[in-house]
This record gives structure tokens, sequence and C-alpha cells, in this order.
């Protein structure tokens, strides 16, 4: 797993190549958009984003938590040496037995169902007062009108705010001795704009002024652009968020929680496709790779890809050329290559930017999981072998 090699035209594809300098780059611009406007904060990455063990172990190092909102999420966490109280856990999935655990060993926990509520109930463990963060749910439809995900049926996750079961659940969660530490505004949008987290921010504002509560910590959630020039940056974020929280939460004593995970991984890892075939019938002339669209467009919602070249030989232009993974499927086309250079046996198609929900998502079908290495000085280091039919069965019956 420690071998070295030199990144060439040799390495077996497909791969992913994860570029740890321009993950650092990107990183210390949130860590000092965060420390301008708020020095009182937490970054939780985002599992679900992209769990390969290489990755979360490197944000960990950075010094992030580690955002997690399932059962196996939060095991995963543990077995690479989280430290107990470093763990944020989110989501309405969590079994009781990891909820009673990140509540004793002082994870922060954002509830989401009702059944959360009666878990507290068996932690009758010495503790003078459990504390426990609630995840709201509210009409950011509303707030910035046709930029939610949802838009006229709502979010599906946490208390709602609007019909009243947030106050509910704040009134019971007081009447059982368990202090309420935090909220958790984490919405999914569209567009990703600024003035979804400025009204994430306002709607926090307004469940403080509703509740007056003594909240350790805001948490705003994810989502957010990163490491895209033509997007907006983490210094705007964090401005527009951090001048609507002043108004109501002193930042000496309420901490700001964000929960990245395409704006930090999302731009710095690549996939390595070889053309392997060409071939021409009455329509199209099909380039055929040893990629797949499922690697790196699992739910098919793409149109279009950050995509450059290496080429054996400079070739003349085609009109067009469609541009094909390996898998039986006809719609495992990835894009079409339009007055490009000629595309020839053996030439590279590397498509950037695919670090965020790829691999986590990436079915095991036709072939298994291909090799990740992490580019290190101009130089690839290999941080997950390939899987091959050995790895596949692991943990299987064979039938008779």
């Amino acid at each position: 797993m420690e071998q070295i090699k030199e990144k060439s035209m040799e390495t077996k594809t497909p791969y992913y190549v994860i570029h740890r300098e321009e993950i650092d780059v990107n990183f210390k611009k949130l860590e000092n958009a965060l420390k301008k406007y708020w020095n009182n904060y937490i970054i939780g990455y985002s599992y679900k984003t992209n769990a390969l063990p290489w990755i979360i172990k490197h944000f960990d190092s950075l010094g992030c938590f580690a955002e997690t909102v399932s059962e196996d999420e939060y095991n995963l966490a543990k077995l690479i040496g989280v430290q107990n109280g470093r763990i944020i856990y989110n989501g309405p999935i969590k079994s009781k037995e990891t909820f009673i655990d990140a509540v004793k060993n002082g994870c922060i926990v954002n509830i989401d169902s009702q059944r959360e509520i009666s878990w507290l109930s068996d932690l009758s463990l010495g503790l003078d007062r459990k504390a426990i963060g609630i995840r709201v749910n509210f009409d950011i439809e509303k707030m910035c009108p046709g930029q939610s995900q949802c838009a006229d049926e709502g979010g599906r996750f946490g208390f709602c705010y609007e019909n009243g079961e947030f106050s509910k659940v704040v009134k019971e969660l007081k009447n059982k001795n368990i202090r309420i530490c935090g909220i958790h505004l984490h919405t999914s949008s569209k567009t990703r704009g600024i003035d979804i987290y400025r009204s994430i921010a306002e709607m926090a504002c307004k469940i403080q002024t509703d509740f007056e509560l003594n909240l350790d910590y805001v948490d705003i959630g994810g989502g957010f652009f990163g490491g895209l020039p033509s997007k907006p940056q983490y210094e705007e974020y964090i401005e527009q968020i951090t001048s609507r929280l002043s108004k109501c939460f002193d930042a000496n004593k309420t901490k700001l929680i964000v929960e990245p995970g395409m704006a930090v991984i999302g731009a710095y890892v690549s996939y390595v496709s070889t053309v392997i075939d060409v071939k021409d019938t009455t329509y199209n002339r099909f380039v055929v790779t040893d990629g797949t669209r499922t690697s790196i467009d699992p739910l098919m919602t793409k149109s279009a890809y950050f995509v450059n070249y290496e080429s054996i030989n400079r070739n003349d232009t085609i009109a067009k050329q469609v541009i094909c993974g390996y898998t039986c499927m006809e719609h495992d086309r990835l894009f079409v290559a339009k007055d490009e250079p000629e595309l020839c046996v053996g030439d590279r198609i590397i498509y950037n930017k695919v670090g965020a929900y790829t691999m986590c998502l990436t079915p095991l079908f036709i072939k298994y999981f291909p090799a990740v290495y992490v580019e290190e000085e101009g130089q690839l280091r290999i941080v997950r072998e390939p899987w091959t039919a050995k790895e596949y069965v692991m943990k299987s019956e064979l039938g008779d």
C-alpha cells in the first residue's frame, strides 16, 4: 500500500487520483474565512460525500470533526481513530446503541426523530443534565423562492418549525430536564446561493428570539460551493452568515458549525480512463473506454464534465465522438466530444472535479472498485488497491 508510483501513461486504468496539496490549500481558505468572521467554530467533514478511509483520516488530521449520519458511519469514525467528542451525529436512522454511545461520550448529537427523545430516557447514567441538539425543519422555499430542492412539498428532516412540532419538542426536552445545546439547520438547495445561508442564519436568530435558548452551537450544515473560482467563495458565505448570527449570538459563547463535503473534496479528485476501442456506425463514432459513467456520475444526473485528454499522437479533428463506458448498458455514454482531436486506442480521458458523491455511490456492476491514488509532489501513491473477485466474495457464503 505504501508503494510510490510515478505518474505516467503506464499506470493501469481506470483509477481515481486525489490531489492532496490542492485539498490542503482549499481547506486553509475555509479555515481563514471562519477565523476572520467567527473565530469559534467547528468544521465537520461530511462522511456521506466521500468516506474513502484515506480521505476521512486526512480531514481528521486537518482538525475536522467527523460528520456522520448512520450507525455505519459513526462506527467508521471510531474505527479510524476519531476521538470521543469529535463526532457529529445527525440524521433519522441512528441506531439506539450508537445514539446512546454518542451522547455518553460527549459527541455533538442532533435529534431528528421522536424515537431519539425516548432513547434519552435510557440515559440514567449519572449525568446531571443531558445535552442534545435539535434538527430544525423550516420552510426555506418561503424565504428563498425557487431555490429549494423540495419546493412546495418541503423537506423531510428534523422537527417542523411552522406547524409547531419544533416547539413541542423544545417543551418536551425541557420537561425531561434535557438541555438543548444546539440547533442544526442544514437545508438542501438547487442554487447553493449566498442568500440560502443568510436565510438559515436568520432562522437561527428567529428560533433564539422565540425560545431564548442558551446554545453552545449553531450548525449551519453544508452544501455551499468550494474550490470553484466562478462560484461564491468561503469568505462571502461566512461573512453573510455571521453578520446575521452576530445580532443574536455571542461568538465567544456560541460555536458556528459548518459541515462541508463537496466544497472540500469535490474539486480535488480526478478519474483517469483509457480508450480501448473506436468504432463507426451509421450514426456515430463511438469511443469505448475502460472507465464508466457509474464511477463519476452514479445517479446519472450530469450532462457535462471537466475533461482533458492525454493523447499518444496528435490527430485530426473529428466533428462528433460519443464517449462511452465499459458497461453493457446503452446509457453508459458519458459525453459527446464535438470538434475535438480524434481519439485513438491508448489515449487517456481524464475527468476532473469528481470527488463528491462518486466513490461512495459507485455500484459493483460488471467490474469492481478501481484503484485510488494520492498525488503528492508529482508522484502517485496507492491508497486503495483495486478490488478483484476475491474482495467481492469476502464475507459471502457460496452456494452448493
